[in-house]
């Protein structure tokens, strides 16, 4: 009997990729079950979901956070071991020129949610974290305490665009909006940058001359609800091999960047 994977979840609102993996677990279409799911946001409608299949559930209120910081920077819980001179070598969010107290206030109130989520998180094992719509941009702090192995990752997201075109918050709209004859969703790992981790695996969408924007965003959805599990099974086959490659083909400068290899 194959061993299931335990997944855990982070949400932000009505959890439809949530709802895609568990169902698929409950199917056996992923070897896995859904052990929690987390959300930075009391009203997120996903919480339902998983309260009804009877998956613990817990909150950390980002916005709280950032308010008390606003207030009063002296507000912010900065956990122990938050470095911030690591945390600024290693993102990749922020171009060198940004303005430093926003930078720094960024680190320091993220720090202090991602510091709740691990705590809650701690209760519950897991060997795969899925951000399943899920609208806030994860730090190195948080990252390193969940990936041991930067070549063995563990928390995986879904993008609704083909990376790397149109990271951020508004995939299908950005790819909408400037025209695009095709767009569609990306499954990848997550790493210091946004949106610009190792990708997994990607589906392709046609955007019809009659398509509204709805029309284009409910078709990626659909795509995005079969994706995310097959994605998720090949991790919990083993199946997934990250390894370093370098493109030193001659057309431009060399680059050296971590890729999935799919195994058979």
């Amino acid at each position: 009997m194959t061993q299931k994977i335990r997944i855990g979840a982070l949400i932000s609102g009505g959890g439809t990729n949530l709802q895609a993996i568990v169902d698929a677990c409950e199917t056996g279409t992923i070897d896995g079950r859904m052990v929690f799911v987390g959300s930075d946001n009391p009203a997120a409608a996903g919480l339902a979901r998983a309260g009804a299949r009877h998956i613990p559930t817990f909150v950390v209120d980002y916005r709280r956070i950032i308010e008390a910081h606003r207030i009063s920077p002296d507000g912010v819980n900065v956990p122990a071991d938050f470095d911030l001179e690591d945390i600024l070598a290693k993102q990749r969010f922020f171009a060198p020129e940004a303005d430093p107290g926003r930078v720094n206030a960024f680190f320091m109130t993220r720090a202090a949610a991602e510091a709740e989520l691990l705590t809650a998180m701690e209760k519950t094992p897991f060997d795969l974290l899925v951000l399943a719509g899920f609208m806030r941009n994860l730090t190195p702090y948080f990252i390193d305490r969940v990936n041991a192995d930067p070549f063995r990752p563990r928390i995986m997201n879904i993008h609704p665009a083909l990376l790397p075109a149109f990271p951020g918050i508004d995939g299908y709209g950005d790819t909408f909006r400037y025209g695009c004859k095709v767009g569609g969703c990306t499954v990848h790992f997550i790493d210091y940058g946004e949106d610009s981790g190792p990708i997994i695996g990607q589906r392709a969408v046609a955007v019809r001359p009659e398509d509204s924007l709805e029309d284009f965003r409910q078709r990626g959805l659909e795509m995005e609800w079969a994706l995310y599990p097959e994605c998720i099974q090949l991790f919990a086959q083993g199946r997934l091999n990250v390894v370093s490659r370098e493109n030193n083909s001659g057309a431009g400068p060399s680059v050296r960047r971590r890729v999935v290899e799919i195994l058979p």
